[in-house]
């Protein structure tokens, strides 16, 4: 007798019948249960809202999200046991589809309980760890060997002698409930990612003989001869096995036919009308139905076929992926005339599996062979009728908008938002004098900006740009990857690009000054800390170089660890306070906490001491920075000979004694903009009117104006022109 071959992804069918005929069950276990069960550096957080599994991260991982997903089979896959009701079981995967464990919670199936007891069941379940959602799983015949002939897809467990029909079930429940999380969680064969399925059109029909069904492929037939099925198992134990086959080599083994019965054409013509109108009237929307015919010395079934399941020789599958046929017990009679079956059944497929019938699919019949007598080594090889109905069949639904677009339009009112605010500080930036010539409006106009970055850009839109982005992406390019995965995040993506703009228009101030929300929180903690009246200290200029290079260190380190030490990477982006500041917003254990409140402290102190001295980000904007293109800054040859005013009160130590701008240290604060505008504070210009000299405004703050002071006195004054000092 062969083996009972499930396909893992076949096992999707399964949750259909769950849905459509159980009530809801629920589990057994708590956060808490589970998390006994997996120790550190695993932790279990806490269960999903889209899917009922809880997921499981590493601390050895911390920026790579979840490691795998635990759950209850019953939350998923409540399938029925041989007494009728459904088992529950503990099942664990990893990220890739791998199964890291399974545990029998609750059982009532009469041959563990009273019979065999627990202890074989147990067994049986420990033997999915390590496989993988992606092979075959066999459950291995009491008659035989089933393994060889299909290489390392199939993967042969041990069963249960005497309970066969309980593990089973044990195996459909755990694939079922498995490839249920792998769909939500993994993208395993994602219907969406496709568009929708095509929808049987019940408008088109057409009255056709079997002969002319077949002909124009609105029934699809495969012809199997003996010769050809010779050669499937050529090389293998099941070769010249099958002594009739080779005495007629060009005779048929089999002939294969299957038919889309929703499609009135082909379901009308088959079943007759009113059988067919009745078969309709009991599906339930999504369901398909396929009618399979096999003819000649081989048949789709064997005497080990239990009506209402799938048959151990019949497969389906769509885009490399297995899909369950669940046979439908259907009285009906096939019209005369049609070829001499040796079997043929309807299959329902369930709405869940994602199958789309517009499109090809691959039917599979398992020609199966043993060699010897007392214990014959079973082969197994697989006939493919490739089929695809008619497009005339069916209607097409319009394809959605793809994943990224619709995570743009979920968040156009924040993007709207912030698409405001950099047009407002663009215009700021690209005129500054009249908002900084007032040194009260530029500090109300700064600290309310600050507060939008702070509140909205970073804890409600969650746009805090991070050194994680860089090393994301030197990860991905090195995986060969692509940068596909930033699409997703629309606001970060935004304030990425208008960033890289403005690395050219003013260097690297504009997103440290204005768009980093925890460079915001650093502000707002210097403000109350000189309000408190606590003491500030100037970091020596020696030592404050120091730090400076440091922090370009530890920003190649990171990268240099992203291309080729991912794992220490994810740990070392804890350099960076964001994510318990800003993302988390201090959500998260005490270490990090104290960390980031650590360095808020410090700015307490030193003035924005993070942003200046340690930031690995700050490092990679400085390196950004180094693309601009305008001295935006506008300087007098006062400016540092003698004039110190600037210098003294920039509090990112940005402006050299000679009055040069340091780009690479300038946060774009603004207020020595304002004081080169503001004649009541710029030191040269109230020097010269107490001589009574007139001076020209200030313009535009273009570098133009790197003019003397004397340059810019009126010509009614020139005739006694100032010194240039």
């Amino acid at each position: 007798m062969p083996g009972f071959i499930y396909r893992p992804l076949a096992a999707l069918g399964c949750i259909a019948t769950i849905l459509l005929s159980q009530p809801a069950a629920a589990g057994d276990l708590t956060q808490d249960d589970v998390a006994r069960r997996f120790q550190p550096p695993l932790h279990v957080q806490p269960k999903l809202a889209d899917v009922p599994a809880w997921p499981i991260t590493s601390e050895l991982e911390p920026e790579a999200g979840p490691v795998g997903y635990a759950f209850e089979s019953i939350d998923l896959a409540p399938i029925p046991g041989f007494e009728g009701t459904p088992m529950n079981l503990l099942v664990a995967i990893d990220r890739k589809g791998a199964f890291i464990d399974v545990e029998v919670l609750r059982q009532h199936e009469p041959v563990f309980l009273s019979g065999l007891g627990e202890a074989p069941l147990r067994d049986f379940v420990r033997q999915y760890a390590g496989r993988s959602l992606r092979q075959e799983i066999t459950i291995s015949s009491a008659y035989g060997s089933t393994r060889g002939g299909d290489g390392e897809k199939r993967v042969v467990l041990d069963g249960v002698t005497k309970a066969t029909a309980s593990v089973r079930i044990v195996n459909q429940t755990v694939l079922a409930a498995a490839l249920a999380v792998a769909r939500v969680k993994l993208g395993f064969a994602d219907p969406g990612k496709r568009g929708p399925a095509a929808q049987a059109r019940g408008d088109i029909f057409e009255p056709l003989d079997f002969a002319t069904l077949v002909e124009r492929g609105i029934v699809g037939h495969l012809r199997l001869t003996n010769a050809e099925a010779e050669k499937l198992f050529a090389g293998t134990d099941g070769a010249e096995v099958d002594e009739e086959g080779l005495a007629r080599p060009a005779e048929t083994l089999v002939d294969l036919y299957v038919g889309y019965v929703n499609a009135p054409t082909a379901g009308r013509a088959l079943l007759g009308d009113r059988r067919y109108a009745e078969l309709m009237q009991r599906l339930e929307p999504g369901q398909h139905v396929l009618w399979v015919g096999t003819a000649g010395r081989y048949a789709m079934f064997d005497d080990s076929f239990v009506p209402g399941t799938q048959p151990q020789r019949l497969s389906l599958a769509q885009d490399e992926l297995a899909i369950e046929l669940r046979d439908m017990p259907f009285d009906y009679t096939l019209p005369a005339g049609l070829p001499p079956f040796n079997a043929q059944r309807l299959f329902r497929v369930y709405a869940q599996a994602g199958l789309d019938p517009g499109r090809a699919m691959q039917i599979g019949l398992t020609v199966t062979r043993a060699k010897g007598m007392m214990l014959p080594t079973i082969t197994h090889k697989t006939a493919t009728l490739k089929y695809a109905p008619p497009e005339s069949l069916f209607v097409y639904p319009p394809t959605p908008l793809p994943e990224w677009l619709l995570a743009w339009q979920g968040r156009w009112p924040d993007l709207a938002a912030i698409g405001l605010a950099l047009a407002l500080l663009s215009v700021v930036l690209a005129r500054p004098r009249w908002i900084s010539i007032d040194a009260r409006r530029l500090r109300g106009f700064r600290l309310g900006f600050l507060v939008f970055t702070l509140v909205f850009i970073g804890w409600h839109a969650q746009g805090q740009l991070s050194i994680v982005q860089i090393t994301g992406a030197v990860k991905s390019l090195h995986a060969g990857q692509g940068l596909a995965s930033f699409l997703y995040d629309p606001v970060s993506l935004l304030l990425i690009a208008f960033t890289c703009v403005t690395f050219v228009l003013w260097g690297r101030g504009t997103f440290c000054g204005w768009l980093c929300p925890f460079g915001a929180m650093q502000e707002f903690v210097a403000v109350l800390a000189r309000r408190l009246r606590v003491p500030q200290w100037r970091v020596p200029r020696r030592l404050a170089r120091v730090l400076d290079r440091g922090r370009y260190a530890v920003f190649a380190a990171l990268v240099l660890a992203a291309a080729f030490a991912p794992r220490l990477a994810e740990s070392m982006v804890e350099v960076e306070p964001f994510k318990t500041a800003i993302t988390v917003g201090f959500d998260r254990t005490w270490p990090f906490v104290a960390y980031a409140v650590g360095l808020l402290l410090a700015g307490a102190f030193v003035y924005k001491f993070f942003c200046r001295y340690l930031c690995p980000l700050g490092a990679a904007m400085v390196i950004g920075g180094r693309l601009r293109r305008f001295d935006w800054i506008a300087r007098r040859l006062e400016c540092g000979k003698p004039c110190q005013t600037c210098r003294h009160r920039c509090d990112y130590d940005a402006i050299e004694r000679s009055g040069a701008i340091r780009y690479d240290d300038c946060f774009q604060c603004l207020d020595c903009v304002g004081i080169y505008h503001d004649p009541r504070r710029c030191a040269p210009v109230l020097l010269y009117r107490r001589k009574g000299r007139v001076v020209i405004p200030g313009g535009s703050g273009s570098a133009s104006e790197d003019l003397p002071l004397a340059a810019q006195v009126s010509s009614e004054s020139r005739v006694n022109p100032a010194p240039s000092s």
